[in-house]
């Protein structure tokens, strides 16, 4: 089960709304935790759980306070619900991507800046790979973490980002 939501918006402190906070803990948090409180009876032994998370959760990010802090509850799911599986065979991890080349990214994001490009490519200057992922980067990540191949992870995030949140 891979449950994928992300929204966010760019508000910096003092500039934050009620209306934009309820709409990003809405959709990231409440709905993950919805998502996936509802497919767990379809769950078997054996099952994963995959939660996505983000750099941000890990790090300070400017003007994306409210996004962040979905993230960082996200990996505190995945925490939390690893201890609620005990002994169900049930396993729970949360990937976390780095900016990848996604039309949210570009096409959302960076364009809401104001100035795509320079906000492309301030994100490859920061990520020590120098470039954003390309979604199947995250995509073979996902498939490891939904695999066998991870059997004994649980409770871990995976970071897929270039190396950004790592140094």
């Amino acid at each position: 089960m891979f449950a994928n939501a992300g929204v966010g918006t760019l508000e910096p402190l003092g500039a934050i709304t009620e209306a934009a906070y309820d709409r990003v803990f809405d959709i990231n948090v409440k709905g993950t935790l919805f998502t996936v409180q509802k497919a767990l009876p379809l769950m078997t032994s054996g099952g994963s759980i995959i939660l996505t998370g983000s750099t941000t959760g890990a790090m300070g990010t400017l003007a994306f306070s409210v996004y962040s802090s979905t993230k960082a509850a996200i990996r505190n799911f995945a925490r939390s619900w690893t201890l609620d599986l005990k002994g169900s065979g049930i396993r729970v991890n949360v990937l976390s991507p780095g900016a990848t080349a996604t039309p949210g990214l570009i096409d959302g994001v960076a364009k809401s800046t104001g100035q795509p490009d320079a906000v492309i490519a301030g994100l490859k200057a920061q990520t020590p790979l120098g470039r954003l992922a390309d979604p199947d980067e995250i995509a073979a990540a996902a498939l490891f973490l939904a695999s066998d191949e991870s059997s004994f992870m649980t409770g871990s995030e995976m970071f897929v980002d270039g190396g950004i949140a790592q140094v």
